[in-house]
């Protein structure tokens, strides 16, 4: 699938497939790229969520961009995304220190435990969404919970893009760990720090996804310039 969307990718930023261009059948793409329908659907899935195509019903799939700006995950930007993930999380780490029960962190042991045994990413990213509500729920203050819930979904999209095309799933794993060491230790200090070092490995994974060789730099407020 990686190959599949490198390749498509790179023909829609050298203007072989131009904005407003019908990219090929499903059919015709499977058999010049010699893949499986299964696969190309991924790579187009994925393409959509970079903002390089969208999909029409009963029409095919259509160029809207030539280069990779800010990918989309269900309503939200991620750009959007990680800077409220950063003003919310990382605080709600230290709450959830300092407030966690004993049922918390059995929830949240339980939860790790699974994940590092899963193999499946669906299955995976399902947990990976319940175990920032976890979390949340740890600082036992309904508010976060419902911060959280509601971007969710937006969550889980961005877990399975960043596992299917940046295969974090281990990496994640380790530092969702640590996230859980602080919760136990009661270190409201350490419990920031790991999630703020959680959501820095995101924001670099799909930065290295979405403009390959580029280096960031971070202003105060969490924003690339």
């Amino acid at each position: 699938m990686e190959a599949v969307l490198a390749h498509l990718r790179t023909a829609i930023e050298r203007g072989e497939y131009a904005v407003g261009d019908k990219l090929p059948s499903e059919a015709e793409l499977c058999r010049t790229l010699e893949v499986s329908r299964p696969v190309l659907r991924e790579a187009l899935r994925a393409l959509q969520t970079m903002g390089l195509t969208v999909s029409k019903t009963g029409k095919g799939t259509f160029v809207v961009a030539s280069t990779v700006e800010d990918p989309t995950f269900g309503d939200y930007a991620a750009s959007d995304l990680l800077e409220v993930r950063r003003h919310v999380e990382i605080p709600v780490a230290g709450y959830a220190a300092l407030r966690r029960t004993p049922e918390n962190l059995d929830h949240l042991a339980h939860l790790l435990d699974r994940m590092e045994r899963e193999t499946d990413t669906t299955a995976w990213v399902a947990m990976d969404t319940l175990f920032h509500l976890a979390v949340a729920e740890a600082a036992q203050n309904p508010v976060f919970r419902r911060v959280i819930e509601e971007i969710r979904d937006a969550l889980a999209r961005q877990s399975a893009f960043l596992n299917e095309l940046g295969g974090r799933r281990e990496q994640s794993n380790r530092e969702h760990r640590a996230i859980v060491e602080a919760l136990v230790d009661g270190s409201e200090v350490d419990a920031a720090e790991a999630m703020a070092h959680h959501l820095d490995r995101v924001k670099t994974t799909l930065t290295d996804i979405v403009r390959p060789g580029h280096t960031s730099t971070t202003t105060e407020g969490g924003r690339e310039r």
